[in-house]
């Protein structure tokens, strides 16, 4: 049987894709650049022989868990130092949401774009060597 690989990309409409590309330049330090699309190529940074991980879930219909955006997705990005970000992103004025969580494979905190997507941010735990 054929099985998917991976997680090849994030798709969403957007009401001004050129305004949504400059803000995730502007804050999350993407490079869309004259593009509408973004490909991060990356290898695990703290140990290149062990893989990283990029998740795909579903969430039950009637989940809170995207509170407050009302979209039915929510997207989540990898960094590498969340509280630092969280600053960040309240400097330039993006709205932050006021909590953070923590488990035993990271850091989560999280932010909503100009559009209401809300936007997780992933902070890794030590990846096993």
């Amino acid at each position: 049987m054929e099985k998917v690989t991976g997680l090849g990309g994030v798709f969403f409409k957007a009401k001004d894709h050129k305004a949504l590309c400059k803000w995730y330049d502007d804050n999350l330090g993407t490079h869309f650049g004259d593009n509408s699309y973004l490909d991060f190529v990356w290898v695990n940074q703290n140990n290149p022989d062990v893989p990283g991980h990029t998740v795909f879930s579903f969430f039950k219909s009637d989940s809170s868990y995207f509170a407050p955006s009302e979209k039915p997705f929510m997207i989540n990005f990898r960094v590498k130092n969340l509280d630092a970000m969280l600053a960040q992103l309240k400097a330039n004025g993006v709205e932050v949401i006021d909590k953070t969580e923590s488990a035993d494979y990271g850091n989560f905190g999280w932010c909503l774009d100009p559009e209401g997507n809300k936007i997780e941010l992933w902070e890794p735990g030590q990846e096993p060597s």
